[in-house]
């Protein structure tokens, strides 16, 4: 029996073809042997194909660790400099830290908020729009005109300058360690009540501030909803710094299998409120990709999805949840952009 000629071809993406043709023989040990030569050619051309196909997108990560001072105007002119810099470095996210606009301090939040049509949330709309870039904005000390409230809010924009989500730092930093350290956000700021997950193209971003990333309830939030990379604008401090910081990010970047990055304000010297710095980007590994000092710098990575893909394919956690025994879910549920 001689095998039929006949070509098969496929195109599972507008990138990628291929055909294979198998010609008549005049022998059936031939034919068979060919036959069977040419199916396992396939296999292989349709598994690089595919392989090819299903490879994510990579882009590029900016973290701005700058340096903070009392006045506000010099503080966005140099948040608007140092975004400018990492976009022309080719960075296609990119998020300042927390309180990147005033001093870190219950005594001048109320002093130093704005609304979300003041000057810098306008700054940063045009700085996203003008980079062609998705911009985390740090944080600023955010004064609600119905209310009254004060918030610490991190607005965030799309490539095209719109605010496309507002994230009101949810748990509030009040801690008391002994002889150490004792700051009540409570005094002056009120709570948000909402998630914030956006859609940044390439995947989607889960944004909390600070404090949030103590809760890994959260961050499992954000993952079950999609979110691949979390990026928490924070500003922790001599004490809990040393101690937390990088654990926490690595916590958060294994428990869920994301990426995971904490941008933190430069150690301003003369600040009553002395910033960790040491701004770090981790991957679902949990391996440390960029770090940095407590100077003024940018900290960038490339984030490559398909590292995710292969971690949670060696580790399948997602499909191991006994969700017979235990579940989690949210009150408030989350609406990704």
């Amino acid at each position: 029996m001689f095998c039929r000629s006949f070509i098969y071809s496929f195109k599972n993406t507008s990138k990628f073809s291929t055909s294979v043709s198998i010609f008549n023989k005049n022998s059936n040990i031939n034919n068979n042997y060919n036959c069977s030569r040419s199916f396992v050619h396939i296999s292989q051309q349709l598994r690089k194909v595919h392989l090819m196909a299903d490879k994510e997108k990579v882009f590029k990560f900016a973290g701005i660790q700058l340096l903070c001072g009392d006045n506000k105007e010099e503080n966005v002119q140099n948040a608007i400099k140092h975004i400018d810099e990492a976009a022309n470095n080719g960075a296609k996210l990119i998020s300042l830290p927390e309180c990147f606009n005033s001093p870190y301090s219950t005594a001048t939040f109320e002093k130093y908020s704005e609304s979300e049509d003041g000057e810098t949330v306008k700054k940063l709309s045009d700085a996203a729009k003008r980079n062609q870039i998705f911009l985390i904005g740090g944080s600023i000390p955010e004064i609600d005109k119905t209310t009254g409230k004060i918030y610490n809010t991190c607005f965030i924009f799309n490539d095209k300058g719109e605010m496309i989500k507002k994230h009101r730092k949810i748990h509030l930093f009040d801690i008391d360690v002994p002889n150490k350290i004792r700051f009540k956000e409570s005094e002056t700021l009120t709570p948000g009540d909402s998630f914030s997950v956006v859609d940044i193209g390439y995947c989607k971003v889960g944004v909390a501030i600070c404090y949030d990333i103590r809760f890994p309830e959260l961050a499992m939030l954000y993952s079950k909803m999609g979110a691949k990379f979390l990026v928490y604008p924070g500003a922790f401090n001599m004490v809990t710094g040393p101690a937390h910081w990088e654990l926490l990010q690595r916590g958060r970047a294994v428990d869920n299998q994301v990426f995971v990055a904490a941008v933190s304000p430069a150690r301003n010297p003369s600040s009553t409120y002395q910033a960790w710095g040491h701004s770090t980007i981790v991957n679902p590994w949990g391996t440390i990709l960029a770090t940095t000092d407590e100077h003024q710098s940018i900290i960038y990575s490339d984030i490559d999805l398909n590292t995710l893909n292969e971690t949670r394919s060696s580790i399948p956690i997602y499909s191991q949840k006994r969700n017979d025994l235990y579940k989690l879910d949210s009150i408030n549920p989350i609406n990704p952009i």
